[in-house]
């Protein structure tokens, strides 16, 4: 079991400041989406993590999809995303996904998956199907795969990337002090030795660190550093928010002027493209990071 530390008075009546207000989703384009994802069954992290930009991205008739359930296998104190043992496996969902993407007519897709630890594979045939068949269905559409985990199985990592998508995303989360707190079941190394060959495989790597959890700046700068070494070309800063009252809290609001300041180091340190914002998800502006 997780020991999540107690949230305090002082936390209780900590208040967001302005510039993570954002506003509720609505509009045409907004309906067109949710009546799609309705539609054809689907599971979208928008959704199930809860994401503060799913009115402006839904608004803009995008979306990210998750596929392989939405159940996950992993406990991350973080993740608003249901945690046990998922009770489905379908094998009709690339279709599904790849026919909803078409309808849409979006120009880059996002893919993403709960862990699958239980599968043999990780889940990693899914994925493949999924990416083929989009590709089948729209050609023209680009495709970023934020994939999980996969527990040192290259194999099935290989199998997951190989499908034909653009850009191949991997999220480290945190720095590496934090990580026995925010993902305790994952290792820091492991996850930048997973970039490190995907980047050796040819992909664009991608990864995304929350903001707001404990961190200093020098250890988010010895993470860009690791990044940079371990062949990440993309890096995503965003503040890490609350989803509920059980999961680990914010220990800090970070001003926008020092998600400027991560941006300037990021770049200056090697990495190619970053995308930094109190705001900012792994998904968000994913459009832009195909071509870096």
């Amino acid at each position: 079991m997780i020991e999540l530390p107690v949230i305090s008075e002082e936390s209780k009546k900590r208040k967001k400041p302005d510039w993570l207000r954002v506003k509720l989703p609505v509009g045409k384009e907004y309906a067109k989406v949710r009546k799609l994802v309705d539609e054809h069954k689907l599971h979208t992290i928008c959704e199930s993590g809860n994401c503060p930009n799913m009115g402006e991205c839904w608004g803009a008739g995008t979306a990210t999809f998750m596929i392989l359930g939405n159940v996950c296998t992993r406990s991350c104190s973080f993740c608003a995303v249901a945690t046990g043992r998922p009770p489905e496996y379908d094998t009709d969902e690339p279709r599904r996904v790849a026919e909803a993407i078409k309808l849409m007519g979006v120009k880059h897709a996002v893919l993403t998956s709960v862990n699958r630890d239980e599968l043999k594979d990780r889940g990693a045939e899914i994925w493949y199907q999924t990416v083929v068949e989009t590709k089948k269905l729209s050609p023209e559409t680009t495709i970023e795969t934020l994939i999980p985990d996969v527990k040192s199985n290259w194999d099935a990592l290989y199998r997951m990337i190989d499908g034909g998508q653009e850009v191949v995303s991997h999220n480290m989360e945190t720095v590496e002090s934090l990580y026995r707190r925010v993902r305790p079941q994952a290792k820091y190394w492991r996850s930048l030795e997973q970039i490190k060959l995907t980047k050796e495989y040819g992909k664009r790597t991608k990864t995304g660190i929350m903001l707001g959890l404990g961190e200093t700046k020098e250890e988010v700068f010895k993470a860009m550093d690791d990044l940079a070494e371990h062949g990440c070309d993309i890096l995503t800063l965003g503040q890490y928010l609350q989803p509920t009252k059980m999961h680990i809290e914010v220990a800090e609001f970070i001003h926008p002027d020092l998600f400027d300041l991560y941006r300037e180091e990021g770049l200056k340190r090697g990495l190619k493209y970053v995308e930094s914002g109190p705001l900012v998800r792994s998904s968000y502006h994913a459009e832009r990071h195909v071509n870096v």
